[in-house]
């Protein structure tokens, strides 16, 4: 169990995450495949780019809400992958449907891209590079990246599940905190009232009779009367 733990973590910018990198270049790419290669008015249209959307948009509110919630976190990082794989499928639909080949594991092309999607994950170079090739080549492109994704996303919630077994929700990173935080108050409190000596909090007197503990009340020598201010052991 983590010691110390910050049970509002503020690193959670999910920008730099290899996850939202790699979906946000699948966005980039079916934005561009389903308007340049299915026909206008076509409804595969909008729910490809949808699926592709929610793809990215979930990552980016799961990490977000999981800086209180783990269990959202875990969910909208599920309904990513939902998401990606019916993109998936669309892609594969396309393919089998005009008789265009989806490239094996072991296919010289499919190893070529699977290299070439790892190594790079600025959307900017896709968007650059798909204007060269074909539906088909565009296809596999978009369902090795999908697959890479994937890969990704399983493994930050398997990371999740391991992290919550370990260390518990918010709840129970908010109690540790208040409980350190307390400890630590207390332990400060008890070395301010003992003082160097360790006479456990006990009155001591600095030679006038009065305590020199200082959360004590000071009672003056003499006593003043609340109806006549004067000091009543001075003569008049």
């Amino acid at each position: 169990m983590k010691e110390d733990k910050d049970f509002l973590r503020q690193d959670n910018d999910y920008r730099t995450m290899k996850a939202f990198r790699k979906a946000e270049c699948i966005y980039d790419v079916t934005y561009y495949f389903a308007h340049q290669f299915l026909k206008p008015g076509d409804r595969t249209i909008d729910q490809m780019i949808q699926a592709a959307r929610s793809g990215k948009q979930n990552l980016a509110e799961g990490t977000i809400d999981g800086v209180t919630s783990r269990e959202m976190e875990i969910k909208l990082a599920n309904v990513n992958r939902a998401s990606l794989h019916e993109l998936l499928l669309d892609y594969e639909d396309y393919l089998r449907v005009r008789g265009l080949e989806q490239w094996k594991y072991d296919d010289p092309r499919c190893q070529q891209t699977r290299a070439f999607c790892k190594a790079h994950l600025d959307s900017a170079v896709y968007r650059e590079k798909i204007r060269e090739r074909s539906d088909e080549t565009i296809a596999n492109i978009a369902i090795t990246l999908i697959h890479q994704c994937d890969v990704l996303l399983r493994g930050m919630i398997e990371w999740m599940k391991r992290d919550f077994k370990e260390n518990g929700g918010i709840k129970e990173e908010m109690y540790r905190a208040r409980k350190e935080w307390m400890r630590r108050n207390e332990q400060k409190g008890a070395y301010g009232q003992n003082g160097s000596n360790g006479f456990n909090g006990a009155n001591r007197s600095n030679g006038s009779g009065q305590p020199t503990n200082p959360i004590e009340p000071i009672i003056p020598n003499r006593p003043i009367n609340p109806i006549n201010p004067k000091d009543p052991t001075k003569n008049k």
